[in-house]
């Protein structure tokens, strides 16, 4: 569990990378082709249908070289994501980012044997439209809310991910203000992280 210090900083402990078994699993199902309009088409139809889109998605740290590192999915066409996803209608936060974790990190045959620690949210960003980029505020009548939570992970874990992506351990420093690279939500997360304390526990003997 994250510590509270006596100034308010939050301590969140996080293990070496050696620590994790990366494996894979047959490929998920690739996404529709589809055009920027095509997509917004379909963006405004659910919209319409079910409301404001909702996303949650898992900020998870790991060691590595002395380094706090993030985990990122990395599809085969070099885009990095959070692992996570749309929650479904009715659904909470934490009961849909736990199951996308299971279907996306986990061996099909898991059957919830995986427990995922979900913490609390660090930051939300808002779309004020289908096209637009998202920003860290809520805009008037807001289309889409993209939530992160911090993910405790525990010493050792195994990752089963599809094959037609990987799991990736990327350096903090390397995502901070990277927006290029791996867009606003993502080069966000070394400023959100800032008031925690991040403390790299050795499981040398």
């Amino acid at each position: 569990m994250n510590t509270q210090l006596n100034d308010g900083d939050l301590v969140v402990d996080i293990y070496p990378l050696s620590g994790y078994y990366f494996g894979s699993k047959p490929a998920a199902a690739a996404s529709k082709d589809e055009t920027v309009a095509d997509r917004t088409m379909r963006l405004r139809s659910n919209y319409d249908a079910r409301g404001m889109r909702i996303s949650v998605l898992a900020v998870m740290l790991v060691e590595l070289f002395k380094q706090p590192h993030v985990l990122l999915l990395q599809s085969e066409n070099c885009i990095y994501n959070l692992p996570g996803g749309r929650l479904r209608p009715g659904e909470s936060d934490v009961d849909g980012l736990k199951r996308k974790l299971l279907r996306k990190l986990t061996a099909d045959d898991d059957n919830n044997q995986t427990n995922w620690e979900v913490s609390e949210c660090i930051g939300s960003w808002w779309k004020s439209d289908f096209e637009t980029l998202p920003y860290p505020y809520a805009p008037n009548a807001p289309k889409e809310c993209t939530k992160l939570y911090l993910v405790k992970l525990p010493l050792n874990r195994d990752f089963i991910v599809p094959k037609n992506f990987k799991l990736l351990a990327v350096p903090l420093c390397q995502l901070h203000e990277n927006r290029k690279t791996y867009g606003s939500i993502i080069a966000g997360i070394p400023q959100l992280l800032s008031r925690f304390s991040i403390n790299m526990v050795s499981t040398s003997t």
